[in-house]
């Protein structure tokens, strides 16, 4: 006769385990210790012996009373249909449980981590501390533990949106993108099917646009010349401002030369900035004036050979402080409003444009990016001649305008 919930709780241990029978092979196996195991026992799929007839095989429906005697025969009724259909109950379970294993090891965090730890070799260290501290201060508490595969497009937009809500919308957007490489890895590893991060971007407001403060008035930038030349600090800070405006890389790339990448002494001096230390991860070469070169022949017997450029006050092994020049333009009486270090830039981009230079040489001379990637990768020196002529002129036009003189425009076509 069928069981009933009197019949199972009377049901007391033996030496030896034995079972319950209820109906259609389900049944309850009373373990010596007291244990209540559900058991159903079914016949498929050929016997593993050769024999004609069915294998018979039993599937575990969990543990009495934490499964109910209802939820034990629902659970068969669930297993019989699944055999009815030609699918083995037993191996759906193992296939499950599979997939909640794998689930577990592929949580948002851990493939996140995977896809860093691939990039770790090209990024800079900086680049690669910035995007973990991104993951793990507005993702990873909501969706780290989740399983990458169970992470909605709903799930992205509310962590975006967090974000959004403290005026943070650069941040927003960079998280975005981020996310959606991580979604494109797991993709191309087969461990997500679709990506929720496309399409995202619609959900917050542009950036605006960051513009730095620069100068682009010849007399004013006359005038910031020669405030540069009375700088009154320590002398590796006075040659780094005395070069920024001839070379006008980023200020990161500046203060992290290192000697070995110069070559001052042949006809055609260059400073060779390795791809690692590159935005674009390209190498980059600048062609060096012979004002540039005066300056690091003067800088070098204090801070040269080796090393740093412009090494720490505090410690040589180190770059000088991110810091440091835009603290010194800030003594030199130039606010963040009017003059930046990243600045002088967009000075030598516009003045160098309206004098009609070639504008694919401003361009590479900025080491802005090349939208053609294979053509990049093999064109570091591309306009290179036209843009040595270019760096020797400006160097010899922000003289003039140091000395106060009339100045002539130094273009290509006056």
């Amino acid at each position: 006769m069928p069981l009933n919930n009197v019949r199972i709780e009377a049901a007391k241990p033996k030496p030896k385990p034995y079972k319950l029978a209820d109906e259609k092979g389900l049944y309850l196996l009373v373990h010596p210790a007291g244990h209540k195991w559900w058991r159903l026992k079914y016949r498929f799929g050929p016997r593993k012996d050769g024999k004609p007839g069915k294998a018979e095989k039993v599937l575990a429906l969990g543990v009495y009373p934490d499964v109910s005697l209802k939820r034990a025969r629902e659970k068969r009724d669930e297993a019989r249909r699944l055999i009815a259909d030609g699918v083995d109950p037993s191996a759906q379970k193992k296939a499950e449980e599979q997939a909640q294993r794998v689930a577990h090891l592929h949580t948002f965090e851990a493939v996140s981590r995977a896809w860093m730890g691939k990039h770790a070799r090209t990024w800079s260290s900086s680049h690669a501390t910035r995007t973990r501290r991104r993951f793990e201060q507005h993702v990873f508490p909501w969706l780290g533990k989740r399983p990458i595969r169970d992470v909605r497009r709903a799930d992205m937009r509310d962590v975006l949106r967090r974000i959004e809500k403290t005026g943070r919308i650069e941040t927003a957007h960079r998280v975005l993108q981020l996310s959606n490489a991580v979604f494109e890895y797991a993709n191309h590893e087969e461990i997500v099917e679709h990506n929720p991060c496309r399409g995202l971007s619609e959900v917050l407001p542009r950036v605006a646009k960051k513009h730095y403060a620069s100068i682009t008035d010849p007399q004013k930038l006359g005038e910031l010349l020669r405030a540069i030349d009375a700088f009154q600090g320590t002398f590796p800070v006075a040659c780094a401002l005395r070069l920024a405006p001839l070379v006008f890389v980023r200020p990161g790339e500046l203060r992290k030369a290192a000697w070995s990448e110069f070559d001052l002494e042949s006809e055609e001096p260059t400073w060779r900035i390795p791809a690692e230390r590159m935005k674009m991860r390209e190498q980059h070469l600048v062609p060096l004036s012979r004002q540039a070169v005066a300056i690091l022949n003067e800088l070098r017997p204090l801070t040269g050979p080796e090393g740093y450029v412009f090494p720490s006050v505090r410690n040589a092994s180190r770059p000088m402080s991110e810091n440091t020049l835009n603290a010194a333009l800030r003594r030199l009486g130039y606010d963040k409003n009017s003059m930046t270090s990243h600045g002088f830039r967009s000075t030598a981009s516009t003045i160098l444009n309206e004098q009609q230079w070639h504008k694919d040489a401003i361009e590479r001379q900025l080491a802005h990016g090349e939208r053609d990637k294979v053509r990049g990768s093999y064109n570091f020196a591309e306009h290179l001649p036209e843009r040595r002529r270019m760096m020797q002129a400006w160097a010899d036009f922000l003289d003039g305008l140091r000395s106060g003189a009339k100045v002539v425009p130094i273009g290509r076509v006056a």
